[in-house]
């Protein structure tokens, strides 16, 4: 397991990511623990049948009141939880880490063109932000798969 982490970036237009141009990726947004731990299983089985690697987008809100380079908990402890999370994967992991003020904005504004998309979820019989983020993305063009968590 390799797990490769890309500082935050502050700025209000998200670079698209292009780190793995050449190969598939398979790209799980970060929503809860428990159910990006759901959604990184879900795409560790899909990476290892496509041979494709992990990407890990963290989208982190940063209230209007504050600066969006300084997020309401500090960094280091975002950065630590998400490795441990990321390191529960058993495929190549890279993990993109973005200061935002939105998370669906951020999310599309850095996916490519028709992405191989998994979001994590608890199952509810109403619509939760994970659920409507799914729909988002298939209505942008993308392939999304949705994993069910606690």
């Amino acid at each position: 397991m390799k797990t490769h982490f890309v500082p935050a970036v502050s700025s209000r237009q998200p670079e698209v990511l292009t780190e793995f141009e050449t190969t598939l990726n398979v790209t799980v947004v970060f929503t809860t623990v428990n159910s990006t731990l759901a959604a990184l299983s879900k795409a560790g089985d899909l990476a290892s049948r496509l041979n494709a690697r992990i990407i890990l987008l963290v989208p982190e809100v940063v209230p209007y009141p504050l600066a969006l380079e300084d997020p309401p908990i500090p960094l280091r402890y975002k950065e630590r939880l998400i490795r441990v999370v990321a390191g529960q994967s058993s495929i190549a992991t890279s993990v993109h880490l973005y200061l935002c003020r939105d998370r669906l904005n951020t999310v599309l504004a850095v996916l490519a063109p028709r992405s191989l998309v998994v979001v994590g979820g608890p199952r509810r019989r109403w619509l939760s932000s994970e659920n409507r983020m799914a729909r988002a993305l298939k209505r942008a063009g993308h392939e999304v798969i949705f994993a069910e968590g606690k």
